[in-house]
């Protein structure tokens, strides 16, 4: 899978230990490390079976997410021209490269 990030706080929040530790918590930073991990390992966005990943919907239509711990979630979107359906829709299962957008909370 092709993983970039929105922007340099986003890297370096998923690439450094200390940091994710400092901001998620120690529970929270193992997480991430996993969904992070899965997504480096899968093929495409359909092998990752961990953490709940779900496409969200109404105003974040466009958006897929991982639940991490205590309320927040990794949220990610698709740069895959590939997996984008004739009606516009995005093929969730068959992505191959992603952004990472935020790892925050829901309902924020």
């Amino acid at each position: 899978m092709d993983i970039t990030f929105r922007n340099k706080r986003l890297a370096t929040l998923c690439n450094t230990s200390q940091k994710a530790e400092r901001e998620l918590g120690p529970q929270g930073a193992k997480k991430l490390r996993a969904r992070l991990s899965d997504l480096d390992a899968a093929r495409r966005l359909g092998d990752v079976v961990y953490g709940r990943p779900h496409p969200l919907t109404e105003d974040r239509r466009g958006q897929f997410a991982f639940d991490l711990d205590g309320g927040r979630r990794l949220v990610l979107e698709s740069t895959d021209p590939d997996a984008v359906l004739p009606e516009g829709g995005v093929d969730w299962p068959n992505v191959t490269a992603i952004v990472i957008v935020e790892i925050g909370g829901y309902h924020v």
